[in-house]
């Protein structure tokens, strides 16, 4: 149990760590005036996530369940992030950016899930995903 909380406690850290990075080049580059950091993190966050889920239904074990858990729980929830899309959104629409706030919603969710659908619809869901 110790090993999966360290691998999860890692994970997170570097997740977190990179999404801070990536706000912070997104910002000096874009500008604030669209979520375009938390956009990006949490796209990342889909293809790795969906990246992983790919390859452990492969015949083959790519992946211990101490990496599962690093990347999938770990490294993929630290860099994404729901709660500041929730918020991101929300002041888009209280701004009155309403075209902002569609899109942002629609291409938020619509292309996370449609990134991870793509890279697993080739195999039938796993019990365990």
């Amino acid at each position: 149990m110790f090993k999966a909380v360290l691998m999860v406690f890692l994970g997170g850290g570097l997740g977190s760590v990179l999404r801070f990075l990536i706000s912070k080049s997104v910002i000096t580059e874009w500008g604030k005036s669209l979520p375009l950091a938390t956009f990006v993190s949490n796209m990342i966050a889909c293809l790795i996530l969906g990246l992983v889920i790919y390859l452990l239904k492969s015949k083959d074990e790519i992946f211990s369940t101490t990496v599962v858990l690093f990347l999938m729980v770990g490294f993929c929830g630290g860099l994404s992030t729901f709660s500041t899309f929730s918020l991101e959104s929300l002041q888009l629409m209280r701004q009155g950016m309403y075209w902002q706030f569609f899109l942002n919603l629609f291409l938020s969710v619509g292309m996370g899930m449609l990134t991870i659908y793509l890279l697993i619809s080739k195999f039938p869901p796993h019990e365990n995903l």
